[in-house]
């Protein structure tokens, strides 16, 4: 026995090595800055506690906006042309997060939340109807933005309902509920928010687990959640199908023929 006790010891110590690890490294893993990269658009910036937001912009007549926050490595510029087609009675906000395309700052779930509102508010003054949207990463953003404002819809493209329990099915060996410091817990700050909402799931989705989806959808009030599952596509290739736009443009009514429009 005493000649394990070093053995174990040697183990114990490891383990608690790779647990300062990864939590003092923790946000290199969840955050990927994309480069500041030209598009053919419009940019504003809004300025959000002491940065500097970058934000693609499409205005449009009318009182109608679409805010959108992106995945953890998404270059959301990317999006303005099939979302320019895709929604074209709703004038397009398109967020780069701190760090991100341009934007100062590093990027934190508070920090990120923060600018959102601070977006949000920018909009808002000039559009009566905003709805926001946020993919992946930005599921958690767009949750906690609606839970504190008067977003109009709320689209969730393959959302999980929190990152901790994300993680955990990952690094079911890792105490991750005691390391994680952005959580994103979106199941928690959903009770809050009244409005509609869609869910938008990738039936093949390799990183987000359907069950994850799910889980938020059920952590919504009653008839509110709406769940389009696409099939053939996972969570990088959804962009793929044209149900994908075509689903979310139904429920924010931004098609050109809409009569609310």
């Amino acid at each position: 026995m005493r000649n394990l006790l070093p053995f174990v010891g040697a183990v114990v110590a490891a383990y608690l090595v790779l647990c300062a690890w990864v939590f003092t490294t923790q946000r290199a893993q969840i955050y990927f800055p994309t480069p500041a990269v030209g598009h053919h658009a419009a940019a504003m910036y809004v300025d959000s506690q002491a940065e500097r937001i970058k934000v693609w912009s499409v205005p449009r007549p009318g009182p109608r906006a679409l805010i959108y926050f992106g995945g953890n490595a998404e270059d959301v510029g990317a999006s303005l042309a099939e979302f320019t087609e895709a929604f074209p009675s709703l004038s397009l906000y398109l967020v780069n997060y701190r760090g991100y395309g341009g934007s100062s700052g590093r990027p934190t779930e508070a920090a990120l939340v923060s600018d959102a509102i601070a977006v949000f508010d920018r909009v808002h003054a000039t559009h009566a109807e905003v709805a926001a949207m946020g993919r992946s990463l930005g599921s958690g953003v767009a949750v906690q933005l609606a839970s504190v404002r008067p977003v109009k819809r709320l689209v969730l493209v393959t959302p999980y309902d929190s990152l901790v329990n994300l993680a955990a099915e990952y690094f079911r060996w890792l105490p991750v509920r005691l390391l994680l410091r952005d959580r994103y817990d979106s199941a928690r700050h959903a009770r809050k928010i009244a409005v509609p909402v869609l869910l938008v799931i990738a039936a093949g989705d390799e990183i987000i687990p359907m069950r994850r989806s799910l889980a938020l959808a059920d952590a919504l009030r009653p008839a509110q959640a709406s769940v389009v599952v696409i099939e053939g596509v996972g969570h990088n290739t959804l962009g793929d199908s044209p149900e994908y736009l075509r689903a979310v443009g139904s429920f924010l009514g931004a098609h050109a023929h809409d009569p609310d429009g």
